[in-house]
């Protein structure tokens, strides 16, 4: 098979979406059900103030989107760190003892089924042309495809919070506080068959599962925040 064959096959698996696409899915979602709970619990606890709602509302969105971004590149910088610390590790253990890391890479081919002749042969061939390249991909799973992106992974999470958070946020205009609260829950729904449909699509999964998943736990949020929202309405505070 042709190296351009083997490339354009390569463009079907998902698996190079990985640093992104997890925290694209994620702010979307987070940006519709942090967003529309909001709204709905000031709608119900401050019954009649459609002014403040809109302003929960646009207040949500802003501090969420910061909040989802720079967890992301945090939490995806931390991970950075730990790879690193793991090739220098390798590269220190490859210096110290090349003859242990060979049979380590040895047994690690033998138990995905290679004989222990034919494992050394692959081994010889590996080492031959990067040792450290091998044994972070075969030994600690790491691949350049698969890489960690902090920077993509923060920008796509700020934006798709965004963008999931303003589907909600325009039944906050509807003429009547009373008629928010039932736009932003449509809106809501909406946007989380969206969500789920594209973060399905995007992933080449089937499409029914993850929707409806999507959609209960955003109907979940929604119920409780409303509750409470509702509860501190009675209360009077």
């Amino acid at each position: 098979m042709a190296l351009e064959d083997v490339f354009q096959r390569n463009l079907h698996h998902r698996t190079h979406r990985a640093g992104w696409l997890r925290a694209a899915v994620l702010g979307a979602n987070d940006g519709l059900v942090s967003t529309a709970s909001l709204m709905i619990g000031v709608a119900a606890a401050r019954a009649g103030e459609q002014s403040f709602l809109i302003t929960a509302g646009a207040a949500g969105i802003a501090a969420g989107a910061m909040s989802m971004a720079v967890g992301e590149y945090i939490s995806v910088r931390s991970q950075n760190d730990i790879e690193e610390s793991d090739r220098l590790l390798e590269i220190e253990h490859l210096a110290i003892d090349p003859e242990g890391e060979f049979e380590e890479l040895v047994h690690i081919y033998m138990e995905r089924g290679l004989s222990r002749e034919l494992a050394v042969q692959v081994v010889h061939a590996m080492h031959e042309r990067n040792p450290l390249e091998a044994h972070l991909r075969d030994e600690l799973g790491q691949h350049p495809h698969t890489k960690a992106r902090p920077v993509q992974a923060a920008v796509a999470s700020a934006i798709a919070f965004t963008l999931g958070g303003l589907i909600p946020f325009v039944g906050a205009f509807a003429p009547t506080s009373g008629a928010a609260a039932s736009s932003i829950v449509g809106f809501t729904i909406v946007g989380l068959v969206i969500a789920g449909v594209v973060s399905a699509r995007t992933a080449g999964a089937k499409i029914l599962t993850p929707t409806l998943r999507v959609i209960a736990g955003g109907v979940l949020g929604m119920s409780i925040t409303a509750g409470i929202g509702h509860l501190l309405h009675l209360s009077g505070i």
